[in-house]
């Protein structure tokens, strides 16, 4: 980060409009080129879980900007395998990954309460949402790896949204699973070490069990997002 303040900026929905015109033809590399350009380093927020194929976003940053901030949001819950993952990328691509979390007597209580089997809702909330919420005050604009396919809700995202005052920017949302996979096999990028048990979205290990797609995050609850992206 520089030590200029960097002023957050709003956007109409035209401008909006505009950028998702200039941005929707290009492929996922330019996209990011064209982001630099368009908006200061300082101005822009990266998010990353870590999980599954969230290599390739990674590795994508990392050949443009590498000096990008990935914001990692530490749960106290994950899979020691997520975490393994999380350091084996950042030292593979050189990432600049900073770990942010829930207080201490927060995260206490939804550990001492298990809030995630009466009210899964709320764990996302104290554990994700909340201390994400405070950092994104800064930003113009919010990075993230979410594709159309993986859900209802993501088939209905545009590259750039409008969201609570937030400019969301979705460079890989239109890449196909088939392409995906194509670019995970041509760049021999690694897999998150569940994905060969079966699971191919992952979250918290209270809520996580193998399953296609998001099909086996918060397993017997009809929730398939944290709250993050809505």
């Amino acid at each position: 980060m520089s030590d200029a303040v960097v002023k957050k900026r709003s956007f109409t929905p035209e401008q909006i409009k505009d950028l998702n015109a200039q941005y929707k033809n290009l492929p996922v590399r330019q996209r990011i080129q064209k982001l630099y350009e368009d908006f200061d380093q300082d101005e822009v927020m990266l998010t990353s879980s870590f999980a599954a194929t969230s290599a390739l976003l990674l590795r994508e940053f990392s050949e443009v900007n590498r000096a990008q901030v990935i914001y990692f949001i530490d749960t106290g819950y994950h899979f020691p395998e997520t975490l393994a993952y999380k350091d084996h990328l950042t030292e593979l691509y050189g990432l600049n990954v900073e770990s942010i979390r829930a207080g201490e007597y927060e995260h206490n209580f939804t550990t001492e309460d298990e809030t995630w089997k009466k009210n899964p809702e709320f764990c996302c909330s104290i554990n994700k949402v909340q201390p994400l919420d405070e950092v994104k005050k800064r930003y113009t604009v919010w990075v993230s790896g979410l594709m159309e396919w993986q859900s209802d809700h993501r088939s209905t995202l545009d590259i750039f949204e409008d969201r609570g005052g937030i400019l969301k920017f979705y460079p890989l949302l239109d890449v196909s699973k088939e392409e995906r996979e194509k670019y995970i096999s041509d760049n021999k990028l690694p897999f998150h070490p569940l994905v060969a048990q079966g699971y191919h979205s992952i979250g918290c290990k209270h809520c996580t069990v193998p399953g296609e797609d998001r099909s086996g995050r918060w397993n017997n609850h009809p929730k398939t997002e944290c709250g993050l992206h809505l």
